[in-house]
């Protein structure tokens, strides 16, 4: 938030735990969003939207969420959703033929789960990117080149989303919580990012022209 981290007079609280009590309303609507699973993409782009505004001093909270992911669910994300959940299942079919005993299953599934999880990666950045509000071609393809460049941010993608796994495995009502730190998690990975930052464009001066003498 670009706003100072001072409480104002009569405020309970700092800037800081108001964000955080923002992160998990949002959680919580993310989760909510989520049930129909075909919506899932949307739910957590829309998370990561509206978190990466706090920094410009606008509000992370429930009704704001609400307002932007009504402009949204177009064929395209749901289209994004079913795509995703395709590749869990194919994912989960993959691995559970390597279970069953199959000639070269240990190689097999290494190689499932080492794709699987970089379309995760893929798939969570893309999330955390901009573009997915409007183009999800433009996401996705922004989201594999970071994956490659940005090794480090991709692992905290990873302890990110095992972290909001471990969170809902062990206490099962945290898991309409666990949404809100994703997605911040997500927006500040991407935030980071150089290429977030705005670029200084070089003014050419002109030349000097010599005196003829």
């Amino acid at each position: 938030m670009s706003g100072g981290q001072a409480r104002e007079t009569g405020e309970i609280f700092g800037p800081r735990m108001t964000l955080f009590a923002d992160v998990l309303s949002v959680g919580v609507c993310t989760a909510l969003a989520s049930l129909p699973v075909v919506t899932l993409p949307a739910a957590l782009s829309t998370a990561c939207a509206v978190l990466r505004g706090a920094r410009e001093d606008r509000p992370a909270t429930a009704g704001r969420y609400s307002a932007v992911l009504r402009r949204r669910l177009r064929p395209g994300d749901l289209a994004a959703g079913a795509l995703a959940l395709a590749g869990v299942l194919l994912l989960w079919a993959d691995l559970a033929l390597a279970r069953a005993g199959l000639p070269g299953a240990p190689l097999f599934a290494v190689v499932a789960a080492a794709i699987g999880g970089y379309a995760t990666v893929v798939g969570l950045r893309a999330c955390g990117r901009p573009e997915s509000l409007t183009d999800w071609r433009a996401a996705v393809a922004g989201a594999a080149r970071d994956s490659v460049r940005d090794a480090g941010g991709s692992g905290l993608v990873l302890l990110a989303l095992a972290a909001a796994v471990m969170c809902a495995w062990m206490l099962l009502p945290l898991a309409f919580l666990a949404p809100g730190p994703l997605a911040m998690a997500l927006t500040a990975v991407d935030v980071r990012m150089p290429t977030r930052t705005p670029t200084r464009t070089r003014t050419r001066t002109p030349a000097r022209v010599a005196p003829r003498g």
